[in-house]
């Protein structure tokens, strides 16, 4: 198990070279390693434990926890709001057997551990499509220069190779930052529709889950229901029908209990919290890569934050000369060279950009 985990650390590695944001690795690798995490933890409760033991008079008990494993088991949604010991055996556990539309029945732990692989992999989806579109480029422009400590001649070649590359490719980098911006974008529809299809999975119930699990403490006694076990019940009930003696068809009803719920409802609960941050998260993102669409005003001021180095006038020198595309790969340049040779190349190249004349 430490070794499967051991393994998740490549997710985590420091990158030498950064071509994305802060928000997009935490949406692409964290998450992806937290739900794959998540995944080994419930497969090996699931499949190295019991997952499932019931209770059944007269039956092996083998054959019945298999049963139940398979076929799904269920509760009474009514009587969680009954009296544990007087009115119930436990939440959700009553003996009205008549009432069949009455029944909730849970077969999601079945695929728990599959579903947290899948939705891993769709997080993972948008960081591989933008390593292929991405294609090496920013590490082919860094050339080593993120530490400055290199021989003077070899340092002023590679600065004007840069300056250089980027007065040949000046506005032509648009599909790299519309494709980078799209994955973005990705990530947040990514959210949703995983959002969604947890809500779907548990039959309504994600949503509302963390803010349900907060004011639980807040409400009146009799009005109290555990949302973490009326999502993720600890006991539910079977049904097993087998013929008898004579040819007559038995029911036999079982109690079960579900300790694999108990890793089920503490990772959902963290997921839950860790899905709506995320969702905040990104969507600012996204707000924030508008303005830089459509407020090109915006611009100077990003790159001024990230290098305080690089003077007013040639931050905006560069942002009126160049396409959005072209900003992007300076502030990618910003992020990964070291900051007093970015200052050099920077002003070097805006001097070249306002007079093109004079460099042809």
């Amino acid at each position: 198990m430490l070794k499967l985990l051991g393994g998740l650390k490549e997710y985590l590695k420091w990158q030498e070279i950064t071509t994305d944001s802060t928000i997009f690795r935490l949406h692409n690798l964290f998450t992806t390693a937290l739900l794959l995490t998540c995944s080994l933890i419930i497969t090996a409760t699931q499949y190295v434990g019991s997952p499932i033991q019931c209770i059944v008079n007269g039956l092996p008990a083998h054959p019945i926890n298999t049963y139940c494993w398979i076929m799904s088991t269920f509760t009474m949604p009514d009587a969680f709001q009954r009296q544990v010991g007087v009115e119930v055996a436990h939440p959700g556990v009553a003996n009205d057997f008549g009432d069949e539309d009455a029944k909730k029945y849970y077969s999601y732990y079945q695929w728990v551990c599959f579903v947290l692989f899948f939705q891993g992999i769709m997080c993972y989806t948008p960081k591989w499509i933008w390593d292929n579109f991405e294609g090496g480029l920013m590490k082919t422009l860094v050339m080593g220069l993120r530490i400055g400590i290199c021989a003077e001649e070899e340092k002023c070649n590679k600065k004007k190779a840069i300056i250089d590359y980027l007065l040949k490719h000046i506005k032509s980098h648009s599909n790299y930052v519309t494709k980078y911006f799209a994955c973005e974008f990705l990530c947040f529809l990514n959210i949703i529709v995983q959002m969604y299809a947890m809500n779907k999975f548990f039959d309504g119930e994600f949503i509302n889950y963390g803010m349900r699990v907060l004011t639980f403490s807040e409400q009146a006694q009799e009005d109290r229901v555990d949302p973490m076990v009326y999502v993720f019940p600890r006991v539910t009930k079977c049904t097993f029908h087998k013929y008898g003696a004579s040819g007559s068809i038995q029911t036999h009803d079982s109690l079960c209990i579900l300790p694999l719920n108990i890793v089920n409802e503490k990772t959902y609960i963290f997921i839950w919290f860790w899905f709506v941050m995320l969702f905040v998260l990104v969507g600012l993102q996204v707000v924030y890569r508008l303005a830089l669409i459509f407020c090109p005003k915006v611009r100077p001021l990003v790159m001024r934050t990230k290098n305080r180095l690089v003077p007013h006038e040639i931050a905006d020198a560069l942002c009126r000369k160049t396409s959005l595309g072209d900003w992007w790969i300076l502030y990618m340049l910003e992020r990964n060279i070291d900051p007093v040779i970015y200052r050099d190349i920077a002003a070097e190249l805006a001097k070249k950009i306002e007079a093109p004349k004079a460099h042809i």
